[in-house]
């Protein structure tokens, strides 16, 4: 009997041992882990485009594909908050060539940002993740403006520096960097244990842009409007160990 007793003893305090673990470890996400994010954001290239000579191409208000990687855990501390971050780049371009008077006209436009981002996922979803949160960190945007003509040679690479006349050759690059905060949403789905896969969708804020020219000249009068706001949709994949 006695014997009995201790069995029944041992399984009850298994049972609750294990209902206490099932509790704390399964009554809010937690795990966390990194992949690869590739994308699409949406700049406003217009300002650009009303600077550029006649004969130039224009850039299109096409989305920008992006790539870059992100990560997150659940700190476990609050629950269904996570920590995280995570960077993107991407460019686009438009290049013609003339043959009225044989010169190649370019323009490229490149965005590009990262930062800490922190995230509260819903709790009244359990088998997938929907989180609402927000990226703070920096990036910055550049346009690249090329006219071009003839062939290149080592021989002649500082040639033009010395000629007083009009060269062939034109370049300018503008580079601007700022704060950034993205207000997001994200919904992760996880199709294994240690597998998920993302789609999210945000908007990029940019604060306190400053303004450079070829080699970190302070450039002026830059068009309010030109600045590194856009909408962006995230997808991804990654590996970790996930439980919703």
């Amino acid at each position: 009997m006695k014997k009995t007793i201790f069995v029944v003893i041992v399984i009850l305090f298994a049972a609750s041992e294990n209902f206490a673990q099932e509790s704390r470890y399964f009554d809010a996400p937690f795990g966390g882990g990194g992949g690869f994010t590739p994308g699409f954001t949406f700049p406003n290239v217009k300002p650009l485009n009303n600077v550029l000579p006649a004969d130039f191409p224009r850039l299109t208000n096409k989305a920008i594909f992006t790539t870059g990687g992100a990560g997150f855990f659940y700190i476990g501390l609050v629950k269904f908050l996570r920590i995280g971050g995570g960077g993107y780049g991407g460019s686009t371009s438009e290049l013609v060539q003339s043959s009225s008077d044989g010169f190649t006209r370019e323009v490229r436009y490149s965005i590009g940002g990262g930062g800490l981002s922190i995230e509260y996922t819903l709790p009244f979803v359990r088998t997938f993740g929907i989180s609402v949160g927000t990226m703070i960190g920096g990036g910055s945007i550049s346009a690249e403006i090329y006219k071009n003509k003839g062939s290149f040679s080592w021989n002649n690479l500082t040639g033009e520096f010395g000629n007083s006349s009009q060269t062939d050759n034109i370049s300018r690059t503008v580079t601007g960097s700022y704060w950034l905060i993205s207000p997001m949403l994200n919904l992760d789905i996880p199709i294994y244990r240690f597998v998920s896969v993302r789609v999210g969708a945000g908007y990029q804020l940019s604060l306190g842009e400053k303004w450079t020219i070829e080699n970190d000249q302070k450039l002026s009068n830059v068009p309010s409007d030109f600045n590194g706001n856009s909408f962006f949709i995230q997808t991804g994949i990654f590996l970790g160990f996930f439980s919703f």
